[in-house]
């Protein structure tokens, strides 16, 4: 089981270059950035966990820019979006954009996806939030074809291109990664069809096993080997024995979450989640 930490990188938590670093250098797998253009003072769809929305999610630097610079910091930590808001992006830019960052980070990138939440966000980018995650399906199959397709085209209801020319592709094997974020059942069909992984959030009340079984079911459902699709949970456990659950389950991976907060409180925090590693 690969152990890493996601991470809203802002302009007032640890820079994302050295976190990248001090994570390199205690043996974690991966470093997830996260992903909001804008927060709406109105919001129409409340917090998915409930509460005030948390500070960082109103500063949050652009997930690929950050990541450029955690992938210059270092050689072997795998860097990724952990989401990108797929819908509210232009799918032809982003295909660069990860194909770009998988070949400077020398095919160290992971995709991570999902259809968003923030109704009043997406809105703002056109985006109609009954339909995202049909529109998310399209820019998936679109940004394969871009990555992949020497003259790439795709004619769909939310993504419409003829054939085009899209360089760089990317320098992972066939494809970076595409992990999907996502509870419901809809999410596992999607994923078993378009993706590589899953990136459910974790919780108290989240079982590792089950989950992993309704992967694997929506796999078989779908003709795919189960063992062909990653889980890998954010908002992991922070104590060793439920972690040996996760490991026991077959989870591929866990996620720890860094806070905003400077240096000095982040580094203690990493000596501590490495600590359960072992």
């Amino acid at each position: 089981m690969e152990y890493g930490v996601f991470y809203f990188p802002t302009h007032y938590g640890i820079e994302i270059g050295e976190l990248a670093e001090e994570l390199e250098s205690r043996n974690f797998s991966q470093l997830l950035a996260c992903e909001h253009t804008h927060i709406p003072i109105s919001r129409k769809t409340p917090f998915p966990p409930g509460g005030e929305l948390p500070e960082r999610y109103k500063h949050t630097l652009d997930p690929f820019v950050a990541l450029s610079f955690a992938a210059s910091r270092t050689t072997n930590l795998k860097i990724g979006t952990g989401i990108c808001l797929l819908p509210q992006r232009d799918v032809i830019t982003t295909a660069k954009a990860a194909a770009s960052l998988d070949r400077l980070s020398n095919g160290r990138f992971i995709f991570g996806v999902g259809a968003g939440w923030n109704q009043d966000e997406m809105e703002n980018h056109g985006v109609v939030y009954k339909t995202r995650f049909k529109e998310m399906s399209e820019k998936i199959e679109a940004i394969k074809s871009l990555w992949v397709e020497e003259e790439s085209e795709y004619h769909g209801t939310f993504v419409d291109f003829d054939p085009v020319w899209s360089s760089p592709k990317p320098l992972s094997q066939k494809h970076p990664p595409i992990i999907i974020g996502g509870e419901t059942d809809y999410t596992l069909k999607r994923i078993a069809n378009l993706a590589d992984g899953w990136l459910p959030r974790g919780g108290k009340d989240f079982d590792p096993s089950a989950e992993r079984i309704r992967l694997d079911d929506a796999a078989k459902a779908a003709g795919r080997n189960p063992e062909e699709l990653t889980m890998t949970v954010f908002f992991a456990p922070t104590e060793y024995d439920e972690l040996q659950k996760y490991k026991d389950a077959n989870v591929s991976g866990v996620l720890f979450d860094v806070p905003d907060q400077p240096r000095d409180k982040i580094l203690p925090l990493l000596d501590k989640y490495a600590k359960l590693m072992g």
